[in-house]
């Protein structure tokens, strides 16, 4: 066995600027080893004691089954604290991490597991009434390379299987740890796009570490702080803010393994949580949840919502019910995490409601078709470079395309930035509607249709439109299921003065709508169904 407080000391001595997440792993066992890392809902909480000790019998299992640094390691894993041990032990011996978001299924994890070569997954037998054991049995045969199928919180039944259980039972000495440089692979994820097959998106342990700081620096995170993670882990805002803030930080992180309002009202409560980064829709849920039940929630100080679209008014409402709590938008994705980190201080309410947020150590720039940086206010595609960007995509012909010479990535988004150093998207260039010559922002109309007091979720998207070339089409999901039609809205159009050209000239209802992992709406898939909808009426 490894003497920790030596290890320590040594280790100290030979890394300065730069600290894997094993090094800190290793530091705080040592130091804080008692000490609640992550919380969990179900069970107490994760010590750093004894998870790094889980992580290092995991890692001297991963060596016995002759996983050496480089390998890539995939886990389709829910917010278990198995996900915690995996990460340390793969940073340990320089492996390679991919995690996968647990509602793929084979199209998408045939394509992840061979695009990235993973030698190894780790999965769970059955979760949520899904066989993922069955899928890759089915699969393997397609993946010459996949060596190994472990099993976690599950018995391994088939020949090809080992289990989670048994790797982390055996005693012995350590492994040795790998020597891991900066600009080193940490992670591949994979974009949860809306179109085509998903890209690989490679970052480097330096990366994803300034990634993590800032937010930390952003926000202000401190000791105290405790970060309620109901995101998956397997994305990129879940497993910055959720399997490494703690060691990164002197915040704490709680994992929650599927939102529910209510286990996450009482959760909060339990753990008095102070922070949350997640998708909109549980914002939503939680203010409404306040609403009814008269719970202010007072431990929760900030709620950051990146993903999907946020409603100026969700921003003002969290204000008025939850007392202590911010609400804010932040800006960016898998490719750039955490463009920008909101507005959280007491007199910087509109800035909340109204911007992206604050722009955080990233170069960003506003361009317009040839290229020209724009000035303050002017909309254009935003390119973006910092530390925190992707090492680059999978495939060099994708990288070439995003990336430009001068080291800035494309993102595709629309959007200008203002005076006080915020970020305003407005569009995504597919996104925008050219009707009869004229560009309009499907996000505005969207922001005046979230202003319905019957819309929950709104999505504009372009329909064909035979004079126009191309119309407005609005997709609601409401509040009681109710249905108004089209000239029952469109005294609400004129009320809030939408320009006439503005107006959807279709209007269709849906139960739920159809989102990204990251809670990001498909349009791809609501323009399809509009196109073959209005086909079907025609025809």
């Amino acid at each position: 066995m490894v003497d920790l407080p030596m290890a320590v000391e040594q280790r100290k001595s030979l890394v300065r600027e730069f600290r894997s997440l094993a090094d800190r792993a290793l530091e705080r066992a040592a130091e804080r080893g008692n000490e609640t890392a992550i919380y969990l809902e179900h069970d107490s909480a994760i010590s750093y004691g004894a998870i790094f000790t889980e992580a290092m019998a995991l890692a001297s299992g991963l060596s016995r089954l002759g996983l050496v640094k480089g390998d890539v390691l995939s886990f389709q894993l829910p917010n278990w604290r198995e996900t915690v041990a995996i990460d340390i032990a793969c940073c340990w011996l320089g492996l390679v991490l991919n995690p996968i978001v647990p509602i793929y299924r084979d199209n998408e994890v045939r394509h992840i597991l061979a695009d990235c070569r993973a030698k190894a997954i780790f999965i769970p037998d059955s979760y949520r009434n899904f066989n993922y054991a069955k899928m890759i049995a089915e699969l393997k045969s397609e993946l010459p390379l996949l060596e190994q199928v472990i099993i976690v919180r599950g018995d391994a039944t088939r020949a090809a299987e080992c289990s989670y259980a048994s790797l982390v039972n055996e005693t012995g000495a350590y492994p040795a740890q790998a020597a891991i440089a900066p600009d080193d692979t940490k992670i591949i994820m994979y974009t949860s796009g809306t179109t085509g097959k998903a890209k690989a998106v490679y970052h480097s342990h330096s990366s994803l570490a300034h990634a993590i700081f800032n937010g930390v620096d952003g926000w202000g995170l401190a000791e105290g702080d405790i970060m309620l993670m109901p995101s998956p882990v397997t994305h990129i805002t879940g497993y910055a803010n959720g399997i490494e803030l703690p060691f990164f930080s002197e915040a704490k992180a709680a994992f929650m393994e599927r939102w529910n309002v209510d286990a996450a009202v009482a959760y909060i409560e339990r753990i008095k949580a102070t922070f949350c980064v997640s998708a909109t829709p549980f914002l939503q849920e939680l203010v409404e949840k306040a609403k009814s039940s008269g719970c202010r929630l007072h431990s929760l100080r900030a709620f950051a919502c990146g993903g999907a679209a946020v409603p100026p008014s969700l921003i003002t409402t969290t204000r008025d019910v939850l007392e202590n709590c911010r609400a804010f938008r932040v800006y960016g994705c898998t490719e750039a995490p955490l463009i920008s980190v909101g507005f959280i201080g007491e007199d910087e309410l509109l800035l909340a409601a109204n911007t992206d947020g604050r722009v955080f150590n990233w170069d960003v720039k506003i361009i317009d078709d040839n290229s020209d940086e724009l000035g303050l206010g002017c909309d254009g595609e935003v390119i973006v470079k910092g530390p925190a960007m992707m090492s680059g995509y999978g495939e060099e012909s994708q990288t070439a395309q995003s990336v430009d010479s001068h080291g800035y990535f494309h993102t595709g988004d629309i959007g200008h930035l203002t005076p006080e150093g915020a970020i305003v998207i407005t569009d995504r260039k597919k996104d925008i509607i050219i009707r009869g010559g004229e560009n309009l922002s499907a996000r505005e109309i969207e922001d005046v249709l979230y202003k319905h007091p019957l819309v929950l979720e709104a999505a504009v998207v372009a329909m064909p439109h035979a004079r126009l070339g191309e119309g407005v089409c609005a997709l609601l999901v409401t509040r009681d299921g109710t249905k108004p039609s089209l000239a029952e809205l469109i005294p609400f159009f004129q009320q809030v003065k939408l320009a006439k050209q503005k107006w959807p000239e279709r209007v269709e209802y849906r139960t739920e709508m159809p989102k990204t992992p990251s809670g990001k709406i498909k349009k791809d898939i609501l323009r399809k169904e509009v196109v073959q909808n209005i086909s079907s009426t025609t025809a």
